[in-house]
């Protein structure tokens, strides 16, 4: 569910565009005043919990945004879920020359150049979290390997259940199709587990 509301006065200069987003219609009230006392001249709001690109008023109000104008959310967290989705709506804002504005973390005011150095250093700690996740688990795989431990999904057949479907094809005649239905399995798994026999 998501409702729009703007106010009708027009102001000259930069808009100043508020949204809200809350699952309780008390909740959004309360960011609505909160934001209309702050400045805001056009209020923007939805009732969703899905992440940004699911949400069609806050997707369609960065698409709006234009240079000098600056969207305005009462918390950080009205606006994302995470601190990557927040890097990635900044960035956005950012390059449509608008600015990001939160009443409750003034801190990430991007229209100053403090904001914007904080934000800039947020997304260093994001990349490097990334990078580690990414060593971490390159480093488990190579110790796993090195332990013995393969990778992929498991062969359906084991190598008895082969070696019988190998001893029915080759010693009494039979067809691939009465050898993979004598083991109960497709014969598209028994030519696969045939063939990964013959390469090795």
């Amino acid at each position: 569910m998501s409702q729009l509301s703007e106010l009708e006065q027009e102001e000259s200069g930069p808009r100043y565009l508020g949204y809200a987003r809350a699952s309780e219609t008390a909740n959004l009230i309360s960011q609505l005043f909160d934001l209309e006392l702050a400045g805001c001249n056009r209020l923007v709001s939805e009732q969703t919990k899905n992440n940004w690109r699911n949400r069609p008023e806050l997707t369609r109000l960065l698409s709006e945004l234009g240079p000098g104008d600056v969207l305005t959310v009462t918390k950080l967290d009205r606006l994302a879920r995470s601190t990557r989705e927040l890097l990635e709506i900044a960035e956005r804002i950012h390059i449509s020359g608008a600015g990001l504005r939160s009443l409750s973390e003034p801190w990430a005011d991007t229209t100053t150049e403090n904001g914007l150095a904080v934000l800039a250093v947020f997304a260093g700690i994001v990349e490097f979290e990334r990078s580690l996740i990414l060593e971490r688990t390159k480093d488990g795989r190579e110790a796993a390997k090195a332990r013995g431990v393969k990778f992929g999904a498991k062969p359906t057949l084991t190598n008895e259940q082969i070696d019988e479907a190998k001893r029915l094809i080759d010693q009494q005649g039979q067809s691939v199709d009465q050898a993979a239905k004598a083991l109960n399995v497709h014969r598209s798994t028994l030519y696969r587990a045939l063939r990964r026999v013959e390469k090795q």
